[in-house]
């Protein structure tokens, strides 16, 4: 196989990391004040968040056959295209419905692109720095979410706020598509085709002119014993899949790389970017803006994150790397899930004196008609689907519990007060921030990025496109299902019980990985398929014969 690099990977990165420029994050935040449907309905915000993922998950399924049929340059130039288109739509939508329709568009190619840069990158990285390659993959996202951000913050005051934030978002798909274009094509690929003295040319540019042929030969051997398999099993994707899930070695690979997958997004990450602005609302602070700008601190956690993978993976490993962040992950997500029932449990009570100040039909109907209304807190008004109007002299104080509306918020804000609908003011929001961060921090340098790098590299060569592509479907599901249910959840259990259940998840996840997940740290592509084809044990449960002969559990 190939074990070299390409000589500009940066490109690449850079086209991965726009196509996941989560932008409609802060977005969301002004779509619910343009769209009162939207703003009463939290099922469509989940459907406008949600259906990007949807998308990827379709992207992501054809996307190995697509990558195997046409080339991993041609994938990413498409999924330039479907970004792009996908932004101008979102743009101009004159309703919800067209933002779902654009939102579908960019899932699509961000669904391609998911599983076609990391396979890129590896297949053209030494395997000493194969890790910190793909990481680079990684930090580039993560920049993306750090850019979606600061462009968030850059439109709060521009008419149109949020159209703004959609449709820039497709100008660097332009550029990328154009800095693609002066990318070679894989020389995996290339030799595959047949097309061996571009191949050749490409390698020339990667390699001293003494390891050329040396890696032609290998480059020859392993798609001649790929070509061998296909006369046997059929070229075509039906063909390709049942031998590919008969295969023992590729079922191995699969039960760790869709392990990580799995465990990466139902610990909650990517839903904590969709919703960070939200979340920190959550936490107490009302205002859009600074929402927005504690989400990009959060943010730039996750960029820096990236940054101590690269470091740090071809060092330590990957499978280490990723235990080491469970723990963490779990840890500040029960410590999140502690500030936040101390939020909930010391919320301001609600006033009946300062309920009624406003118009005679301004209270919150459901405080009116309570049975008790004096045991009513700022969260219980929230959870009625009203709005707390803070105490003007100290918003800690008992406040109003209003009927949620644009005029009394108008009213609310005119009287200098402050007007809370998804968080309650309380104490403990600097404390959520803080554990919010500390969670990116322990997220990102392990499951954030080795999960990609171990799907790039835990298959045989021959089968990498439908084995990456079968995980990162997996992983788009469960995106899908975690960023369709969480506001639900937090409406059932508050925020605190929904980090609670992550930590669950989390633990679950940390017992699949020690008990699945090999580590492949500086092996060949040919040594990670013989441990597979051997079979592989955490180093705790190897008899005494065979703990020797493999140290890296």
């Amino acid at each position: 196989m190939v074990e070299g690099g390409i000589a500009k990977p940066d490109k690449t990165d850079f086209s991965e990391c726009w196509k996941t420029t989560w932008v409609i994050s802060g977005a969301l935040l002004y779509i619910r004040e343009d769209f009162q449907q939207v703003e009463k309905k939290t099922w469509l915000q989940e459907v406008i968040v949600s259906m990007a993922v949807a998308g990827a998950i379709f992207g992501a399924a054809f996307g190995g056959w697509i990558n195997d049929r046409f080339g991993r340059k041609l994938s990413i130039l498409v999924a330039d295209i479907l970004f792009f288109v996908g932004a101008i739509v979102m743009a101009l939508a004159p309703a919800p419905w067209m933002i779902i329709i654009g939102r579908i568009f960019v899932g699509l190619g961000v669904g391609m692109a998911s599983m076609t840069a990391p396979l890129y990158i590896s297949e053209a990285s030494p395997a000493r720095i194969r890790g910190a390659l793909v990481s680079t993959n990684g930090l580039l996202i993560t920049g993306g979410q750090f850019l979606s951000y600061l462009i968030n913050l850059a439109f709060t005051h521009a008419p149109g706020t949020w159209r703004w934030m959609l449709g820039v978002a497709g100008l660097p798909a332009v550029v990328q598509f154009f800095l693609m274009l002066s990318l070679p094509e894989s020389p995996r690929w290339l030799y595959r085709r047949n097309k061996v003295e571009e191949a050749r040319s490409i390698l020339e540019k990667i390699y001293p002119a003494n390891e050329v042929e040396s890696e032609l030969i290998a480059l020859r051997n392993s798609i001649e014993a790929e070509k061998a398999d296909e006369q046997a099993i059929g070229d075509n994707f039906l063909a390709k899949m049942k031998g590919a899930l008969s295969n023992v070695v590729v079922r191995r690979g699969l039960y760790a790389g869709v392990t990580v997958q799995v465990a990466q997004q139902f610990s909650g990450i990517n839903t904590v970017m969709y919703y960070s602005p939200t979340i920190v609302q959550f936490a107490g602070f009302a205002s859009n803006k600074t929402a927005l700008a504690l989400s990009l601190v959060t943010s730039g956690l996750n960029a820096v994150g990236s940054i101590v993978s690269m470091a740090f993976v071809d060092r330590y490993g990957r499978r280490r790397m990723m235990i080491i962040s469970m723990f963490g992950i779990i840890s500040c997500l029960v410590i999140l899930s502690i500030v936040f029932f101390q939020a909930a449990s010391h919320a301001p009570k609600i006033s009946q004196l300062e309920s009624t100040h406003f118009a005679a039909n301004a209270t919150c109907p459901s405080f009116l008609s309570a049975p008790n209304p004096t045991s009513w807190n700022c969260m219980s008004c929230l959870k009625a689907e009203c709005a707390f109007c803070a105490n003007g002299a100290n918003e800690y104080s008992p406040g109003a519990c209003l009927a949620k509306t644009s005029d009394l918020e108008t009213s609310c804000h005119g009287q200098h007060r402050t007007w809370f609908k998804d968080g309650c003011p309380n104490k403990f929001g600097f404390l959520a921030v803080v554990f919010l961060g500390l969670y990116i921090i322990s997220y990102s340098p392990g499951m954030g990025t080795v999960p990609w790098i171990v799907n790039s590299e835990i298959y045989p060569l021959k089968y990498r496109g439908i084995g990456g592509g079968i995980a990162a479907v997996f992983n788009w599901v469960c995106n899908l299902i975690v960023s369709l249910t969480f506001l639900t959840l937090t409406k059932a259990l508050g925020s605190s019980g929904t980090f609670l259940l992550f930590a669950g998840y989390c633990v679950i996840g940390l017992v699949f990985i020690y008990w699945f997940v090999p580590e492949t740290k500086g092996l060949q592509f040919e040594e990670v398929e013989q441990m597979l084809k051997s079979g592989y044990k955490p180093l705790a449960f190897k008899t005494k014969s065979t703990r020797g002969e493999n140290q890296s559990a």
